[in-house]
């Protein structure tokens, strides 16, 4: 084993994510349903895993994240497949991303010795392309794990259940030759012997100090005889892809180590195909226990797109950023109409399917497939395409005459359709309301408009039009504060960004804003969205992008220390392996929803950002809008192409050139 394949872990593991358990881990019997905090995220560019401490991957899909899944345990623990690899005996698990990479290292302690595993999925770059390309990755859609004795003795037992689908979650296996078969899954090959019963297979192997086993989950049967070989030249490509790639980060603000791992977390979540972003690599993880808030976030939402352009090239990722682009121009632009979200392949056709048959996380049902949100009216859609509009044209982009000719079009549909009811950004189950931020994103889209294309009669009065009728009807008389719906008095986490869209309301009425929903949706450092009836049973969790929205928000009306301490609380309230959900049990600090999250990923990110830019420029530099804030802090006097030019030209960069190791010669 070389350096780098040697885990590096004996002596580097990442303490900063490390969590020692002194307790062994509890069994499937006690714990069915292991709390969402204990899984951690592999990926390679195409599809994803989850993978449990106590050794199981619960969740996967392989080749596209909205795939049918080959192990979908983590969604009903008796009918979902799984692939578990732990020791026989009770053990202590302990575990953490290599430094820089996200290959996950867990390490188990029994009474008679310590084993570590290695799980990743391979992923390279592309023969023939760039020295700087690692957008366009090659990956086999593999699982890898890697056994490998640290001290003393374990006995170690595998056990592989796949599905075919949702609908036959069994496959009759077969073994062979070192290798498990079956129709319609994959097939997977290992240095230990299987014996078959059924839908499962199962191996039983000893690892003492020094011993290495491996397993290799495929596709299709490989047709090597060199396993191990094979799984750690897998290693090496992968751990030099991960370290090389980092190496582009410029980002050395506060948070920086939570801030690499949201990168890192982030590049996970995207589709090297296409650059689509995904929300989130699963589907009906509760945002409520045993409600029916169980939703599919394996799509890409437009309104990802000015946090991530912004993020990613601001970090020095430029070539995620362009990628990004080029996928939502092609999505916008190729696809007819305006969507407020996509397939990973730019699909507007995700109608959503209820599956009875599974019983969901810890008995949350419905499982689902698709998300009927996609043919929701939501007109905060029309600002968020404008508002990524001119931070991409501040970033060096430009347009067409074609994607000017739509970009005119969705302006004059927010000028023609501000006044009309939606479901908002929170994308409500329930009549259509006036919402206070879809008006104001509205006013986003006409504005940037007119930044970009000059000015018209109809865009001009639009955009005195909805100020005019925000401050009317969208802030509480008796408060002074932005108000969720016109004439209402509840509060809404959302109207939080409002000071960073360059809407026309003063400080005092930020402020104002920021105390009621303080007030009305703070539980300790958590915010909820909201806490008006959705239409839904059950009560959710607090949404955690909002808490982090909170320390914007108290950065922005001058509150600094209390800003910086929550926003150093919150990082901290991530997983051991440094991954947030969707939202978060404001008393037990229990994960809830989809997980990874992108979103929450993306504003530990931008809260980072925006500390870093509020102590470099001060209080101005953080008004206007992402494009105003781009040409103060990613590239002031020149575009996205002469940024990514500096990052290239990076005396750190270019002293790994010579040792690239990243290369994946595969079709």
């Amino acid at each position: 084993m070389s350096e780098t394949a040697d885990i590096a872990a004996d002596r580097a593991a990442d303490s900063r994510t490390r969590l020692a358990i002194a307790a062994p881990y509890p069994s499937r019997e006690e714990q069915p349903y292991p709390p969402l905090r204990d899984y951690a995220l592999i990926g390679d560019g195409h599809g994803a895993a989850l993978v449990c401490r106590d050794g199981a991957i619960d969740w996967c899909c392989l080749g596209r994240f909205d795939a049918s899944p080959v192990f979908a345990r983590l969604l009903d623990a008796k009918r979902g497949g799984y692939f578990s690899l732990r020791p026989v005996t009770p053990a202590a698990a302990s575990r953490n991303y290599l430094a820089g990479t996200a290959i996950l290292r867990t390490e188990f302690t029994g009474d008679g010795g310590r084993a570590a595993v290695i799980d990743f999925m391979p992923m390279g770059r592309r023969p023939l392309k760039g020295p700087h390309d690692y957008t366009s990755v090659n990956a086999p859609d593999w699982i890898v794990r890697i056994v490998k004795g640290v001290s003393g003795r374990l006995d170690f037992r595998a056990v592989y259940r796949p599905m075919k689908s949702f609908s036959e979650p069994r496959a009759a296996l077969s073994a062979s030759g070192g290798c498990v078969t079956g129709e319609g899954v994959p097939a997977l090959h290992g240095t230990a012997a299987f014996s078959v019963n059924g839908a499962e297979a199962e191996a039983a192997f000893a690892v003492e100090a020094g011993d290495l086993h491996c397993f290799i989950l495929a596709p299709a049967p490989l047709a090597r005889t060199d396993l191990l070989d094979e799984a750690l030249r897998m290693l090496d490509i992968t751990t030099a892809y991960w370290r090389e790639w980092i190496e582009y980060c410029t980002y050395s603000g506060p948070h920086a180590d939570a801030v690499i791992r949201s990168a890192i977390t982030l590049k996970l979540l995207i589709y090297s195909p296409s650059g689509a972003i995904v929300a989130a690599p699963t589907t009906s993880l509760p945002e409520a226990l045993g409600g029916g808030r169980n939703w599919d976030y394996r799509f890409c939402w437009v309104r990802d797109s000015c946090f991530t352009l912004y993020s990613m090239a601001a970090l020095g990722f430029v070539g995620e950023s362009r990628r990004f682009v080029d996928f939502l121009k092609a999505a916008r632009f190729g696809n007819g109409g305006v969507h407020l979200m996509y397939g990973v392949g730019g699909e507007t056709d995700l109608t959503e399917h209820d599956l009875e048959d599974f019983a969901g996380y810890r008995d949350s049902r419905p499982v689902r497939i698709g998300n009927a949100a996609h043919q929701q009216l939501q007109l905060d859609l029309y600002g968020e395409y404008l508002d990524f509009a001119m931070l991409y044209a501040a970033l060096g982009g430009s347009f067409d005459e074609e994607e000017k000719a739509v970009l005119t079009e969705i302006a004059d549909l927010a000028a023609a359709r501000w006044r009309e009811p939606d479901n908002g950004i929170w994308e409500m189950r329930r009549e259509r309301q006036h919402f206070v931020h879809s008006k104001i994103m509205c006013w986003v889209a006409v504005d940037r408009a007119i930044r970009l294309f000059g000015s018209t009669e109809r865009w001009e009065r639009a955009r005195r039009d909805i100020v005019d009728a925000v401050l009317r009807n969208g802030i509480d008389p008796e408060t002074g504060a932005l108000v969720q719906v016109f004439g209402g008095k509840d509060a809404d986490s959302s109207l939080l960004m409002t000071p960073w869209l360059g809407f026309p309301v003063g400080v005092g009425t930020i402020r104002r804003t920021l105390e009621k929903v303080m007030r009305e949706l703070r539980e300790g450092e958590f915010l909820r969205r909201y806490a008006v009836h959705d239409g839904l049973s059950s009560r959710e969790g607090a949404f955690l992008m909002a808490s982090f929205w909170l320390t914007d928000a108290l950065l922005f009306v001058g509150e600094t220390r209390v800003a910086e301490d929550l926003l150093s609380s919150l990082v901290k309230k991530a997983n051991d392996v440094g991954l947030f959900s969707e939202e978060i049990d404001p008393r037990s600090e229990a994960f809830l929803g989809n997980m990874p999250q992108a979103l929450v990923h993306l504003a530990v990110m931008h809260s980072a950002l925006r500390q870093a830019l509020y102590h470099k420029g001060g209080h101005a530099a953080l008004t206007g809008s992402f494009a105003d804030r781009a040409r103060r802090s990613i590239a002031p006097t020149a575009g996205l192409g002469a940024w990514w030019t500096a990052v290239k030209q990076s005396a750190r960069v270019w002293r790994i050139a010579a040792s690239r190791r990243s290369l994946l010669p595969m079709p």
